[in-house]
């Protein structure tokens, strides 16, 4: 894959799904199964490189644009929504920018500012949240043979490299990780798999506990392993079954099948046979199949000798030179080929031979013939292995590298989307205080939601996250769960300790989408607690003192008396402490009845507390 590049019952769900396409699209939207990676050198494939102007644009998306510290015009924010990003987010689940290489275990270089200098990282991940997908970079190893190995042998390493990994996520606001660590694969060679592996397992499961913490996910990106019992090849150094718990996500490269010979890129056979093993020690959520945008085109033979005008590299020891999904049939065109669909593996191919004349070193006359096979991926290849993420009910797939693909095959992905997609959650959320959108310090009110499909029917038995973002914060946090009554209702009592917003989100399943009501803000209103007498002899203190919730230091505090249906000041005390604590006093030299009230004011507070009576002996 990225270590390569860089340097009968199928095929009618497939039809069903096309002929289905245009009669349900205008009713549902597609199930979001595609992910894919976004390489340091090509981010402008998925989102193009535009030039910040100041504006207060809103795109079609519904996203405000707030990029500081300048926004974009309307003719960049056409362009954006027109970008592939954009135009697939409804089938997109996340995507996995590549940008990041492990050369030490304190050092993660950033290959993204080096290979886009005049475009700041910042820029291209606003960017990104702005299509509102999970962002989960991509970590690949930059290290030596047997360096990472022996990195994550030692346990103080192991620690440093998790902290570095944490720490970028955090610093950069990533939804988690992805490790593609190929080196144990194809660098260090399999008689140190048994050595490495235990500590393999060691480290992600030591990753998975502090990403976890922050509610970040771990993506881990591997070549293909098989059931062990079988004794078939593959990679068993990753360890699947041993990690299954840890991980969040299994990304497995089911292509790179034939690299030195001719063949198949990804057979559909070999590519159900890993994932039917993924799924027997994980939940198939967690299993996400790879699709190649890319093929391969290998050297077969070589007749006669090649003139010196020949294109370099025209050796049978040549590697296959690859290209991208979407220049296949145009290529085909050029080298005169016929592609076709090979059953078998569900691929298309086609051989080609081309002629070259010319001179020798010498000034001979002189000419070759060079034979070459060609295997890719088409949108019906897609399409069946798409239908094994419907069969298996999978995460979905992921794509090396989105962008490349042929846009026949996006639509066929977009088909099986839309056939699978799930029902639509609707979620509604209401709050029953005593003060309108406001609720005392310490009072209870109650969180009412009711969750319905979108033709009303009620959904039982639902589990329910409570979800609340505070004033000054951005990020939300689960406070509370709850389960749906046979209405489809929750009843949830809530205390809270500051201005916040509420929301209520549910999981997404297999026949449910996740969904996300809309949030309702509450305002937290200051609270006066006293304590104070209830009758005191005539011409002594009134001693009252009191706790201003929530606690605010140096506020001001004043001493009321309802005098001829007025409420006239009768004493200053001093201002609150750090904690929020006063007392203040006052003297009455008539015997009788006399109503009071304590007000504080300051910034930005101004409460009353209830009034109260004291009886003057």
């Amino acid at each position: 894959m990225k270590r390569k590049f860089r340097s009968a019952s199928l095929i009618a769900l497939a039809l069903t799904i096309t002929m289905s396409f245009s009669a349900r699209a205008a009713e549902i939207q597609p199930r979001p199964i595609l992910s894919g990676w976004i390489p340091y050198y090509s981010v402008k494939t998925i989102i193009p490189f535009i030039k910040k102007t100041p504006s207060t644009v809103t795109p079609v998306t519904g996203a405000p644009v707030t990029c500081e510290p300048n926004e974009y015009s309307p003719e960049d924010i056409s362009i954006l929504n027109n970008s592939y990003l954009f135009t697939n987010r409804d089938l997109l689940k996340e995507v996995m920018p590549f940008w990041y290489t492990l050369k030490s275990p304190t050092v993660v270089r950033d290959d993204y500012t080096t290979a886009n200098p005049s475009w700041p990282i910042a820029d291209t991940l606003c960017l990104m949240r702005k299509s509102g997908l999970k962002i989960i970079p991509t970590i690949t190893d930059g290290t030596d043979k047997l360096v990472l190995s022996g990195f994550l042998a030692k346990a103080e390493t192991r620690t440093t490299i998790v902290k570095s990994i944490v720490d970028l996520v955090k610093k950069n606001g990533f939804d988690g990780i992805d490790l593609d660590f190929e080196g144990f694969a194809f660098v260090d060679g399999n008689t140190t798999w048994a050595k490495t592996a235990p500590n393999w397992i060691l480290f992600v499961r030591e990753l998975s506990d502090q990403l976890h913490l922050s509610q970040k996910l771990l993506s881990i990106t591997t070549p293909y392993a098989f059931n062990p019992a079988e004794s078939l090849k593959g990679y068993t150094v990753y360890s699947w079954a041993d990690i299954a718990s840890s991980i969040d996500r299994l990304r497995i490269m089911t292509y790179d099948y034939s690299v030195a010979k001719p063949g198949p890129i990804g057979p559909i056979n070999w590519t159900e046979k890993t994932l039917q093993y993924a799924i027997s020690i994980m939940p198939a959520s967690k299993v996400y199949v790879g699709l190649p945008g890319y093929g391969r085109d290998w050297i077969t033979a070589i007749v006669g000798m090649c003139p010196e005008s020949a294109p370099p590299g025209l050796t049978m020891s040549a590697k296959a030179a690859t290209f991208k999904m979407n220049y296949a049939y145009a290529k085909a065109a050029i080298d005169q080929g016929i592609p076709v669909f090979d059953e078998k593996n569900s691929e298309m191919t086609y051989s080609y031979v081309k002629v070259f004349n010319g001179l020798t070193v010498k000034g001979a006359p002189t000419s070759c013939s060079v034979w070459r096979t060609v295997w890719f991926q088409n949108e019906r290849s897609f399409t069946e292995r798409m239908n094994l993420v419907a069969k298996y009910r999978l995460g979905g797939a992921a794509l090396w590298t989105l962008g490349m693909e042929d846009s026949t095959a996006t639509t066929a992905m977009r088909n099986v989307a839309l056939a699978i997609a799930p029902d639509e959650v609707i979620s509604g959320l209401t709050l029953e205080t005593t003060g309108g959108t406001g609720i005392y310090f310490g009072d209870v009110f109650t969180l009412k939601g009711l969750l319905t499909l979108k033709d009303l029917t009620s959904l039982a038995g639902l589990a329910v996250n409570i979800e609340i973002k505070r004033v000054n914060e951005t990020a939300w946090v689960k406070i509370a769960e709850s389960v749906t009554a046979v209405d489809g209702s929750i009843s949830v009592p809530i205390t809270l300790g500051s201005s916040s917003a509420l929301r209520i989100t549910t999981e997404g399943t297999w026949e449910r989408a996740a969904s996300t009501s809309p949030q309702s803000d509450v305002t937290l209103l200051s609270k006066i607690m006293l304590a104070r007498p209830t009758s005191v002899k005539h011409g002594k203190q009134i001693i009252i003192s009191g706790a201003l919730l929530p606690q605010a230091l140096g506020q001001n505090v004043t001493l009321q008396k309802l005098t001829n249906g007025k409420w006239l000041n009768v004493s200053i005390g001093d201002a609150t402490d750090a904690e929020g604590l006063f007392v203040i006093s006052t003297v009455e030299n008539k015997r009788g009845v006399v109503t009071m009230r304590v007000q504080i004011t300051g910034t930005p507070i101004t409460v009353t507390s209830k009034e109260f009576s004291v009886v003057v002996r």
